[in-house]
């Protein structure tokens, strides 16, 4: 979630309630042991509402301190009235779910969650360090070195792992949702829009996009590549062709569409640049759309945008499924590295046969050691 400003949530979150104690009874949901107290329930009065630090579709997340020893958390507050008007319940619940499960270095852990009538809170690590795209914004031409991507790249390639092994696709992967911690390493943030494969099954058509006309066909299963099986989403082959991809995007955007807010480009959901082809399709998709992304991510760090971009939505999802991606200069592991991820095959792509272990064995990475990266690589910034 992009930690800008949000001056007006904050004044409406201090009238409704989200930002000081509520009258109303809090429900404890459950607590985690951090540097929190352990062993009780934490309600909303525990904390100390500090800032806003993000918003976005979901809620408002808030930097807040522990009352009695002011150790800083990340706090998130939605509003019930607006996940049950956006139909986000079940996100949220996602969100949940997934947060208490992980136990990883380079991943966040759920203090606590607790509710009141109105609002559900989710409390979590705080990150000193803002987010991977302001740093990147801070660097010589706005750009990351290759040494400095390769640590970045390294810890998210860590965290993705971890996640996959345990049947969770991520789904949101960009600088924007990389933070940074006060050692300087890595943190990924925002899980809402993942998927637990492990415990959920999903339709084939694509959750990125929701079409209230069109019912979802019936999942296909198929082993996932890793090395347990686990119900993965079939994506069928398509051929590429100028004329298909822009049938396939006409079929996102109608003519007729125009600007309503019922046509199905206004309702998708997730980052467009970032999105694999598959997902495009509408098809289904299953974990390599965790190494496109990883593809456009790495992309992004070391040419200072993104691959496939055009000047509308439109022609961001017709580059998305028709152009190859474009790699400026003599060739190097770091560029061989993009490519394989960026295929737009997702059986062919890099990562899809043996999951982060194929990724972690390409040639960029060769100098990395892997069991020490988080207690001996030294961070390019620490904050």
């Amino acid at each position: 979630m992009p930690p800008h400003a949000v001056a007006a949530e904050e004044r409406k979150g201090g009238e409704d309630g989200c930002v000081q104690q509520s009258s109303s009874l809090l429900r404890c949901i459950t607590s985690t042991a951090g540097s929190c107290k352990p062993a009780r329930c934490y309600s909303q009065g525990d904390f100390r509402i500090i800032k806003s630090i993000g918003h976005g579709d979901m809620g408002t997340v808030f930097l807040v301190a522990l009352r009695g020893d002011n150790s800083p958390y990340a706090m998130k507050v939605m509003k019930k009235e607006v996940l049950a008007a956006r139909e986000n319940f079940h996100r949220a619940q996602t969100e949940k779910e997934i947060l208490k499960a992980l136990d990883h270095p380079f991943l966040p852990r759920l203090l606590a969650h607790f509710e009141t009538d109105k609002h559900t809170f989710l409390v979590t690590d705080y990150c000193c360090g803002g987010d991977l795209n302001v740093l990147r914004q801070k660097q010589p031409d706005k750009r990351f070195s290759e040494s400095a991507t390769r640590f970045y790249a390294a810890e998210v390639l860590l965290a993705l792992e971890y996640l996959h092994e345990h049947g969770i696709i991520y789904r949101d992967l960009k600088p924007e949702n990389i933070l940074i911690k006060e050692n300087g390493h890595v943190m990924l943030t925002d899980f809402d829009l993942s998927l637990n494969l492990a415990t959920k099954k999903k339709t084939s058509s694509s959750p990125l996009f929701t079409d209230k006309k069109k019912k979802p066909s019936k999942p296909r299963p198929l082993s996932c590549g890793l090395h347990f099986e686990l119900p993965r989403i079939i994506t069928q082959r398509r051929k590429n062709t100028s004329k298909s991809c822009k049938k396939a995007v006409a079929r996102i955007f109608p003519r007729s569409c125009g600007s309503s807010s019922d046509c199905r480009s206004n309702s998708f959901v997730g980052t467009e640049e970032y999105v694999a082809p598959e997902v495009v399709w509408g098809s289904g998709h299953g974990l390599p759309v965790d190494w496109w992304t990883f593809g456009v991510f790495l992309y992004e760090l070391v040419y200072a945008k993104t691959p496939f971009k055009g000047s509308r939505r439109k022609d961001t999802f017709y580059n998305i499924l028709c152009k190859e991606v474009e790699l400026p200069g003599p060739p190097t592991p770091l560029k061989d590295l993009i490519a394989g991820l960026l295929v737009k095959d997702p059986e062919q792509r890099l990562g899809s046969r043996q999951g982060a272990l194929e990724v972690r064995n390409h040639a960029f990475f060769q100098e990395v050691r892997w069991s020490e990266v988080e207690l001996v690589a030294r961070p390019p910034v620490v904050p």
